[in-house]
């Protein structure tokens, strides 16, 4: 007899707390509304405090949970302190959502030692030194918990017009995913990561005025909607997904080939 429920598709979070980095806008805005909506309690963090309470605001006329927190990624200190935070207002975080990032859009030859150094702190120190703060916090709680990584389709294909970097560090989370999977299994935390193809975004808003139309190029000319991203993202942080860990999940509708 199984002690899983038939079907064993449950995507209820009512009594999580999640944590959702880059909320301020585009896939994060989403992600936080998405995951309020499905019943967690959501820690919305980013810079911009103004959109953070604006989004929260939003939830909260929906009938969801949502605190702002103003949250500087490349901060080591703030880093380490808000999963804290967030215990004090809303319960220890069982759901992270490493969704802040930032793209290069340059050649390699060509970029200051700053701007890669932003890159990296954003697209990998920055998850990583999350990722272990949450880690410890449910170990010493001894409660489960789910990663979600975000990575993109650039980590399994790059046309060599720019965003090297990018596509490089988007490699780096995906392995990252699977090697913390490996090591927090015993404990009880998941790790998984989605790659989406180009969505509708802020981001994408962005480099679109600066490098043009790029859906000509896809297999289906078009771009996603971050409403198509919601099934993965419930299935990674809900019950369902118990036995899924170590996973990268492309939704990116063929653009980057196979």
């Amino acid at each position: 007899m199984t002690a899983f429920p038939l079907p064993n598709a449950s995507q209820d979070l009512t009594g999580q707390v999640a944590l959702v980095t880059g909320a301020s806008a585009g896939l994060g805005r989403r992600f936080s509304k998405v995951l309020a909506a499905a019943g967690a309690k959501v820690a919305i963090a980013a810079r911009r405090l103004d959109k953070l309470e604006e989004l929260a605001a939003e939830i909260r006329a929906a009938g969801g949970v949502a605190e702002p927190f103003q949250l500087d990624v490349t901060d080591a200190d703030q880093l380490l302190a808000v999963v804290g935070k967030v215990e004090e207002k809303l319960g220890t975080p069982t759901i992270l959502v490493n969704n802040a990032g930032i793209p290069d859009a340059q050649r390699a030859h060509k970029m200051p030692v700053e701007l890669i150094d932003r890159v990296l702190d954003i697209n990998v120190r920055a998850p990583w030194i999350l990722s272990c703060e949450f880690a410890r916090r449910l170990m010493a709680a001894e409660k489960p918990g789910r990663i979600v990584n975000l990575a993109s389709r650039a980590a399994y294909a790059y046309n060599g017009n720019g965003a090297a970097l990018y596509a490089t560090t988007k490699m780096a989370v995906v392995r990252m995913t699977e090697t913390l999977a490996v090591e927090w299994a015993r404990n009880g935390i998941n790790v998984n990561a989605i790659a989406p193809g180009a969505f509708s975004s802020e981001m994408m808003d962005g480099m679109l005025e600066r490098v043009g139309d790029i859906t000509k190029n896809f297999p289906r000319p078009r771009l996603g909607d971050p409403a198509q991203l919601d099934s993965t993202l419930l299935f990674l942080v809900s019950p369902a997904s118990e036995f899924v860990t170590g996973t990268c999940v492309r939704v990116d509708d063929a653009q980057g080939g196979r």
